[in-house]
């Protein structure tokens, strides 16, 4: 783009090319809506007003906002490849999103990062990247790669990274672990994404100290009162599995809104289908009772401004022409969709544009052979366990000691209590390494579930009913090249095959909702209480959210940061 066309386009003294009338433009920057025209001239917004024009539309007296901006997200736990995430969000109004690809980088290496620059170049969509700060998550678990620091400052200064990932090993950033300080000041003048649940106090201050500046995983109204006294952007998020908007809302007022926006983390297709992105969360808040304006500033300048990304966020001359028309601020109605003033969704359909490139990657499923007495845990009559307790519609648990079933000398599984067996089988190196424990809070009662998407090390994790039920999923995961499978009485009863390093499907988004339906369906019809079981099912392996875990390498205490006995020792 030349700068001196736009300046002649913004004068009037050339025809813009595109000119939408008739619309409500909602000012977050002066913060008052005003009725005019808006002029576009080679992707960025050239004036107000009239502007000869090559192309005129008729916003029909719609609310003319920037578009929306999800300031957090893994790709890969949408379950879609780049190109179909972008068919879902688009036309829910998101042209911008900053991902943090840790997921696949946590699988095959800075590969996995390679594969996702360029699997979203030149999408209708803008994908930027953080750069993953913790592979492995921490040492508590195993991993199918290591990124160091010296391998971080190698793609630091891609234009489309835009700073340095969620640092979850927050006890290495509190004892000074060196490795972990190197990987900080790789980011120079770039972010650094803070990932710290439930830490309060100095501790809280030592890592902001640090340079960690966002936090996206406050699940309590005084933890995240305390991270914006601090000085940290509060990143507030709505998941599939992690439901925080409706406690979080009651902190954001008109003084203090400036330094919050709407994340998701984590979104499955049926939740992007059904509910919606960045744009549900708008909704929701002005439902709340927050200013429409401010939540629209919250969805987009808000979160642009935190990262630098100077030209969005705003309807102004000089910004990028990422525009969304709605009719009204009650539902949310988005009409239609530009990316650099060019129409990419209309009533709710994406128009057509070309894929990138399908690069193929390795199979990821590498995995020791296994056998029934590899699940055998050996127990006394009447022993007790450290169980994990699901806690619906979050990403944390809690600790119980539960008496166990014992059979014949071995801890099995007990539907009646609603206390299962688990497993988590470690997949990239054939190490052999397998965890065992027990959790309650699925109500599976029969059968067993089994997913190769389990946060951060992606290792393969199962929970059945019975020993032979686990077994025979991990054996069916390893044939399949990874993915999420429902079996009972050694049948296959819905799986959805996820190729791509065992995480992502090569299906179209209606194919993926359609197969991640089922496994959900058939794990609900086997008496599994939770709204989306694969969802929380992936997060009962990740040793950095509270209070406890289970890895390959056995039961984590996040709390202490370190292994505890799976058989309680009354403390």
């Amino acid at each position: 783009m030349s700068l001196v066309n736009l300046i002649s386009a913004a004068r009037g003294q050339v025809p813009v090319d595109l000119l939408i009338t008739n619309v409500r433009v909602a000012n977050l920057l002066s913060g008052e809506i005003s009725e005019t025209a808006v002029a576009v001239y080679d992707g960025k917004i050239s004036g107000f007003g009239d502007y000869e024009a090559e192309m005129t539309i008729d916003g029909g007296g719609a609310y003319l906002v920037p578009g929306f901006i999800d300031g957090h997200v893994h790709l890969e736990s949408s379950m879609l490849s780049p190109a179909e995430f972008a068919k879902a969000v688009i036309p829910l109004g998101t042209t911008t999103v900053i991902a943090d690809p840790h997921e696949i980088v946590n699988v095959i290496g800075l590969a996995g990062l390679k594969y996702m620059l360029d699997a979203s170049a030149d999408l209708p969509l803008e994908v930027f990247f953080m750069l993953p700060s913790c592979v492995p998550a921490t040492h508590l678990e195993t991993s199918g790669a290591v990124v160091t620091a010296d391998d971080m400052r190698k793609w630091i200064d891609n234009p489309r990274i835009l700073g340095v990932g969620e640092m979850m090993n927050f006890p290495g950033v509190l004892f000074g672990d060196p490795a972990v300080l190197a990987k900080l000041a790789v980011t120079g003048a770039k972010r650094i994404d803070g990932h710290v649940p439930l830490v309060r106090g100095k501790e809280l201050s030592a890592y902001i100290a640090a340079g960690i500046r966002s936090d996206h995983e406050s699940s309590e109204l005084e933890e995240a009162r305390e991270k914006l006294q601090k000085g940290m952007f509060l990143m507030i998020r709505d998941g599939s599995a992690a439901r925080n908007l409706q406690d979080l809302l009651p902190l954001v007022t008109p003084l203090n809104a400036r330094h919050c926006g709407f994340v998701t983390d984590d979104r499955h297709p049926d939740f992007l289908l059904d509910f919606g992105h960045i744009n549900s969360m708008v909704q929701d808040a002005i439902a709340f009772g927050i200013d429409p304006l401010i939540a629209l500033q919250m969805a987009s300048l808000n979160t642009a401004q935190y990262f630098g990304l100077r030209t969005k966020g705003a309807v102004a001359p000089g910004y990028d022409a990422d525009l969304v028309l709605i009719d009204n601020f009650e539902n949310l109605s988005i009409k239609k969709v530009f990316k650099n003033g060019r129409l990419v969704a209309e009533n709710g359909e994406i128009m057509p544009f070309e894929s990138p490139r399908t690069v193929v990657l390795p199979r990821t499923i590498q995995i020791k052979e296994i056998s029934l007495s590899d699940l055998v845990i050996r127990a006394e009559p009447a022993s007790q366990v450290n169980a994990i307790v699901v806690v619906p519609n979050q990403l944390i648990t809690k600790k119980a000691v539960l008496e166990c079933r014992v059979a014949d000398g071995l801890a099995v599984s007990d539907p009646e209590r609603d206390l299962l067996k688990m497993a988590v089988v470690e997949r990239h190196h054939a190490s052999g390494n397998i965890g065992l424990g027990f959790v309650r809070g699925l109500g599976l009662q029969g059968g067993a579930i089994a997913s190769t998407v389990a946060h951060d090390s992606h290792n393969i994790i199962v929970i059945g009913t019975n020993d032979t039920d686990m077994l025979f999923a991990v054996q069916e995961i390893q044939k399949m090249g990874g993915g999420q499978l429902v079996v009972r009485n050694h049948e296959v009863l819905a799986a959805l095959p996820l190729p791509i390093a065992g995480l992502m499907s090569d299906r179209p988004l209606l194919g993926v909702r359609a197969a991640m339906d089922d496994v959900n369906e058939k794990a609900r019809e086997l008496g599994c209480s939770l709204e989306n079981p694969f969802m929380t099912l992936s997060f009962l392996a990740l040793p950095v959210i509270p209070d406890l875990k289970l890895t390959d390498k056995g039961l984590v205490d996040v709390n202490k940061f370190d292994f505890i006995p799976l058989f309680s020792e009354g403390e």
